[in-house]
């Protein structure tokens, strides 16, 4: 006689799993990563590798010594959270500090949770907003893209400075940020052509070809990230509405860690929503914080924190849009 056997969901596998995801992201990030090289050089190339060394050694270090589980270094998150952490870094950064970053990324944002699946905040966030308080000089030296040419590299501002600039002088941001004022085109924003900045704050064309790749590959929904770009231009919409020295919508959106983080970071599997509802009610809630930031907090950026405190939002929000029960 035939048993039946009872298992727990699921009972049909749909072929995804971790490692399949994290690389997915990986190829993703691909075209992004060659243009910060192609335009900062090979210190671009530097940063990142030491971001994903030193990333992939301490969780390997502390799984193997500290909590005496198997290592997983090989699912590719630890290199995600280098890749993603080096992103938020400028090429120019001491590696020392990058290997620091990267320790607090993995030892405080991820391992101190438990691991992959329990951390609250976005790892490779963590890493980045501990750098940028604790060494704000190293982290706001901004080198201008110059290629190759990595002596002597110039610094500059960020196209955010700008804003600031703006509201300070109470002047029409596309007067201030006219290439007859120091600033740029808005072309050059999505090309990342003479743009200072962090190794993922230029070529927003690129990351917008990572997303296409990761919807086209069913590794994210859509719903985050459409909802951040819909709410920051919306919300920037109205105060450049009220007022022309607040910079518009296109200058926000492509401009700064919009790119990289509506679609990289703020859809982190573990730390967003699960539900349709929920992604938009955090995706809506990061686009408004990072508006409100910009232009009225003491940053010029403000994603990173937007993320990092929708994400502590995330468990709520799960909760209120608990689908119902039929049963």
């Amino acid at each position: 006689m035939n048993k039946l056997i009872i298992s727990p969901s699921p009972h049909v596998h749909g072929g995804d799993s971790i490692e399949r995801n994290m690389y997915g992201v990986l190829v993703a990030l691909l075209p992004a990563l060659l243009c910060s090289i192609l335009f900062f050089g090979w210190g671009a190339l530097y940063v990142t590798i030491a971001a994903v060394a030193s990333a992939m050694l301490f969780e390997y270090a502390i799984q193997r010594y500290l909590l005496k589980q198997p290592a997983t270094i090989d699912d590719g998150s630890a290199v995600i959270t280098g890749v993603l952490l080096a992103f938020n870094l400028p090429s120019t950064i001491p590696l020392w500090l990058v290997m620091l970053g990267a320790l607090v990324a993995i030892g405080i944002g991820k391992m101190s949770f438990g691991g992959l699946g329990n951390n609250i905040f976005n790892p490779a966030l963590v890493g980045r907003v501990f750098l940028l308080i604790s060494f704000p000089v190293q982290m706001t030296t901004w080198p201008v893209p110059r290629g190759f040419e990595t002596t002597d590299a110039v610094t500059g501002p960020t196209p955010l400075v700008f804003v600031k600039q703006a509201l300070r002088e109470h002047k029409p941001f596309v007067e201030v940020f006219s290439p007859a004022g120091g600033g740029r085109d808005l072309l050059d924003l999505g090309t990342g052509s003479g743009i200072g900045g962090s190794l993922g704050e230029i070529a927003a064309f690129a990351l917008l070809l990572g997303f296409a790749y990761l919807l086209i590959k069913r590794v994210i929904t859509w719903h985050i990230p459409v909802s951040i770009f819909l709410a920051i231009a919306l919300f920037s919409g109205i105060l450049h509405w009220i007022d022309p020295a607040y910079a518009g919508p296109l200058f926000h959106l492509l401009s700064g860690g919009v790119m990289l983080g509506a679609i990289f970071m703020a859809t982190d599997y573990v730390t967003s929503p699960m539900s349709p509802r929920g992604m938009w009610i955090y995706g809506t809630g990061i686009g408004a914080l990072t508006i409100i930031i910009r232009n009225f907090g003491a940053y010029p950026e403000g994603v990173s924190f937007a993320i990092l405190i929708m994400n502590a939002f995330t468990p709520l929000i799960n909760k209120y849009c608990k689908p119902k029960r039929f049963a």
